[in-house]
């Protein structure tokens, strides 16, 4: 675990920084420097990139993982290489024909209840192709298992850049549709500079050569756009169904209460960027003993962290509530179903990169598409019914049933399961603590009513987990920074 620990400290870093500019966007800057419709616009705009983005990429930034390590001779790999740069050209070009050629009717059939959204489908087309091309090049580094500065690009580039159009916005140096083009150039920048920065760490040497096994590479490319699209659809899916059923105001509120729950799952997010490649390795040398350990070691480490991250979360959310514009309040609910369900995807640990990089994935990617059929069936009945809160609860059931799946699957393939009696004990506690603590308030400011409680909540379970010793990974850690320290 210690490239996985020494990688995901960092990634973890910056992630959170990321989101503490990002919370600084959308919980402050967005609600009070642009409109509702607007900012529900931007929701819209870019959950539909993300959508579109596994079909843009052709599923290049995992098969570039999964095959990598299986090319030995130099010749043969640059040929890999080669193939993996000029692949999404494949989708990209077609689907850049049919959005040009088909841009009214799509544009029609997405506007009914909401006409800005068909002025900015070209914003959205564009985008989706620049965050295609910043998972390749981001591939291009995990490789090398170098994910710190790509983690960096993928979470702190783009909102720092948001933050500028924001107050350029504000101090009226922009319109709002200049705004709006320049976080589409916002994007374009990030894939360049992730560009240059994985060249720099391999310079590609493009070679045409035919590539062994292309038919089985070709065949793993295709089904990984399913479970990417599918990874996506879960995640974004409920935004852009919002904006076909109801006002598009509500995805602003809707977004708000989205990034506050998404908190839980940055630890995650960044451990999961070394354990891709990782897993892969195992894989490829049917190292199932180590496979199975770090799939244990990182469902717990990621359970404990995420945890205390969703405690915080849920037993300040009304305080923090009243810190944000009034009307962004009706996402309360939103915010408790989607942290349960972050937290969820937490407790699996190294889940998605075993089956992603297993010979396993078709029946996973089967399953996968009838849930998000299932999904889409939700939200079309439970948005008219309940709005926002219908949207999070279909999210809710969707992703539990497909990652209580996913647990089933890996234990039916390889026989390991990512919980152990540790997990059950972490369990209670989160559930407890969760239960003592949602009724109980300082009468202070919110802000500082926050603070207080947070340092206490951070404080009791940080004691419970390092007394009773839930985790060697985290004791270890915490006994070497206290040597340190002495």
């Amino acid at each position: 675990m210690g490239i996985v620990a020494s990688q995901s400290i960092k990634n973890i870093i910056s992630t959170y920084l990321g989101f503490a500019i990002g919370a600084i966007n959308t919980l402050f800057l967005y609600t009070n420097f642009m409109s509702d419709a607007y900012y529900g616009m931007v929701g819209f705009m870019l959950s539909a990139a993300f959508v579109m983005m596994p079909l843009m990429a052709f599923g290049v930034n995992n098969t570039l993982i999964k095959f990598y390590s299986s090319f030995k001779t130099r010749i043969a790999l640059n040929s890999f290489l080669t193939l993996m740069l000029f692949l999404p050209l494949l989708m990209i070009v077609p689907l850049s024909i049919v959005g040009y050629f088909g841009y009214e009717i799509i544009g029609d059939y997405l506007s009914t209840e909401n006409p800005i959204i068909k002025n900015y489908l070209w914003h959205t087309i564009v985008i989706a192709i620049a965050l295609a091309y910043f998972e390749v090049f981001y591939a291009w580094v995990k490789v090398q298992l170098q994910t710190v500065f790509g983690n960096f690009m993928k979470e702190v580039f783009h909102r720092v850049g948001t933050m500028i159009l924001l107050v350029l916005l504000y101090l009226n140096f922009l319109s709002i549709e200049q705004f709006m083009i320049g976080l589409v150039i916002v994007y374009i920048l990030r894939v360049f500079v992730m560009m240059a920065y994985a060249f720099s760490v391999k310079l590609p040497v493009i070679i045409f050569k035919k590539v062994n096994g292309i038919t089985g590479i070709l065949k793993y490319s295709a089904l990984i756009i399913i479970a990417g699209s599918i990874a996506t659809i879960l995640l974004d899916v409920d935004k852009v169904m919002l904006g076909k059923y109801i006002p598009i105001k509500n995805i602003a509120y809707y977004n708000v209460a989205i990034f506050i729950a998404a908190v839980v799952a940055v630890p995650q997010r960044a451990m999961h960027q070394i354990l891709l490649p990782l897993s892969a390795k195992y894989l490829n040398e049917k190292d199932y003993k180590n496979l199975g350990d770090l799939y244990k070691r990182s469902s717990l480490n990621l359970f404990i962290v995420g945890g205390l991250i969703f405690l915080l979360i849920i037993l300040n959310i009304n305080q923090l509530y009243y810190l944000i514009a009034g009307e962004y309040r009706v996402g309360l609910y939103v915010v408790l179903l989607i942290s349960l369900s972050k937290l969820f995807e937490a407790l699996i640990g190294s889940n998605n990169a075993i089956l992603f990089n297993s010979d396993y994935y078709r029946m996973v990617l089967v399953l996968g598409v009838l849930l998000v059929i299932f999904m889409v069936l939700l939200n079309t009945i439970f948005i008219p019914l309940y709005g926002i809160n219908g949207a999070a609860l279909a999210t809710f059931i969707a992703v539990l049933l497909y990652n209580t799946a996913k647990v089933v699957f890996v234990y039916k393939a390889f026989n390991i399961i990512p919980f152990t009696v540790n997990t059950i004990k972490v369990a209670v506690v989160i559930a407890v603590m969760a239960l003592l603590g949602y009724f109980w308030d300082f009468n202070f400011h919110p802000i500082l009513n926050i603070f207080l409680k947070s340092v206490i909540i951070t404080g009791v379970f940080s004691v419970v987990v390092y007394r009773f010793k839930f985790s060697e990974d985290i004791n270890g850690a915490v006994y070497k920074f206290l040597k340190k320290s002495v």
